[in-house]
């Protein structure tokens, strides 16, 4: 699907044919939509097709007056619908119906001579903002500076979900505080393979950023320039976000298995005791059993019933001092 916007006055506004100076947004292009783009404006068709690749990675090329920058966004989604779509790489985390599953997928952004064209494989909530107008004071007749607002949304997008996973993996811990179960360790797992995904598209985005700083691939002016500093700086700080709290998910996995340890070793231990007191009744009545005559209390029903009740008291006891079930 494709789709076409230019700024008039303050604010975006779609058009209907393809003019200088628009935007161009491309929403998973069908082949003929590929080959309008290739036509119209001379865009390679290896350029469009890179962010329909989902495999594909953060990347900058230039190319006949033609640059490709490739970068990872963030999505969250439910977990139903999320492993619905069928995402690759690994990127779709096994949570239950109700959990947010995070991870991240390509966009490629391509500037021309004249216009911007964004291509995406699905519906993207950063060309939707612009769209909707919902980022402010956006000139799409300026590519270079309209390009680092993306990057900024993107930067942004990723540091408002890395605060999201926070405020979950901490809710998550103070549940396994009062019963450790096996749902909230899957959602701990995802939220720590959330983040790897975030860290490692981030870490790809922080080198297209440099390359860009540079200046040889894109002219930069002064003002696109500090744009381009700030995109850096919240790119940086999103990765030392998501380094921190990888760690402590780590650590909390590595406790929770600790725990998860000394717990069955103490189930053991309880066990093991309450079958040794089982024992004692159990070798009492085997000497009854064996037609051996002159025994205290033979035949008599008062002593074997006497025996179970002093084990039973005996076995609820070792329960009551144990910790099976705090």
């Amino acid at each position: 699907m494709l789709k076409y916007y230019k700024t008039e006055g303050s604010a975006i506004v779609e058009i209907e044919k393809l003019e200088p100076g628009c935007w161009v947004s491309a929403v998973a292009p069908t082949e003929s939509e590929i080959s309008l783009l290739e036509t119209e404006l001379g865009v390679d068709r290896d350029f469009i097709r890179s962010a329909l690749d989902e495999e594909e990675t953060s990347r900058i090329e230039s190319e006949e007056g033609q640059t490709l920058i490739v970068l990872d966004y963030p999505v969250a989604e439910k977990a139903e619908k999320a492993a619905a779509k069928g995402i690759k790489k690994g990127k779709k985390q096994g949570f239950d119906d109700d959990a947010i599953t995070y991870y991240t997928t390509p966009m490629s952004i391509i500037l021309t001579f004249s216009n911007v064209i964004t291509v995406s494989l699905k519906e993207n909530p950063i060309v939707e903002d612009f769209a909707n107008n919902v980022v402010k004071n956006i000139k799409t007749q300026f590519k270079t500076r309209f390009i680092f607002c993306i990057m900024l949304r993107i930067a942004g997008r990723y540091l408002q979900y890395l605060k999201q996973i926070d405020k979950i993996s901490n809710y998550v811990e103070n549940q396994l505080h009062k019963s450790m179960k096996n749902k909230e360790l899957i959602q701990l797992l995802g939220l720590e393979k959330s983040l790897v995904y975030f860290s490692t598209s981030l870490k790809s985005t922080e080198t297209v950023l440099e390359k860009v700083l540079r200046g040889r691939i894109i002219k930069l002016y002064e003002e696109d320039q500090d744009l381009l500093e700030d995109v850096l700086i919240e790119v940086k700080q999103a990765i030392e976000m998501s380094n921190i709290y990888t760690n402590i998910l780590s650590s909390t996995m590595e406790t929770c298995g600790s725990l998860i340890s000394n717990n069955l070793n103490i189930v053991m231990k309880v066990l093991a005791i309450i079958t040794i007191v089982m024992e004692v009744p159990t070798m009492v009545f085997s000497f009854y059993g064996m037609n051996v005559a002159g025994l205290p209390y033979d035949g008599s029903i008062i002593f074997p019933l006497a025996i179970s009740a002093v084990t039973a008291v005996l076995a609820g006891i070792i329960l009551s001092k144990s910790k099976f079930y705090k």
